[in-house]
């Protein structure tokens, strides 16, 4: 199987997590939003913010720390997440993550929140 072939299984397993996960080219355009996201984000305009600016999203300050983690990104294949943010409320943690190619070229990043509750679930629970 090749890599063009594996793409409906990403885009699966993205879409399949409960965290919001919002992916952005290099010019901070978000080209995609994942369900949760766009749930979370509805406020703010939900899916319609799909090639909007993620700068536009932001404070200066923010926009000044996305600019700076982007150009960390660039440079070294070695630079691939920052831990960008704790919300105590929510009880989560936020991180951006950088988007590569098969020769470690950067073509993005996105934004992914993680929340620290335990899974009180029970297992196997279908």
């Amino acid at each position: 199987m090749n890599s063009r072939n594996l793409s409906q299984y990403f885009k699966s397993i993205i879409d399949q997590d409960r965290c919001a996960v919002v992916i952005c080219n290099l010019a901070h355009e978000i080209i995609y939003m994942n369900p949760a996201a766009v749930e979370r984000y509805a406020k703010r305009g939900g899916a319609a913010l799909v090639g909007q600016s993620l700068l536009d999203c932001h404070n200066g300050q923010s926009v000044e720390l996305i600019r700076k983690v982007t150009a960390w990104f660039e440079e070294s294949t070695e630079h691939n997440i920052v831990h960008t943010f704790y919300n105590e409320k929510e009880n989560k943690d936020g991180y951006m993550v950088a988007l590569r190619d098969e020769k470690g070229t950067l073509t993005g990043y996105y934004e992914k929140h993680e929340y620290r509750d335990a899974d009180t679930s029970a297992f196997y629970d279908f």
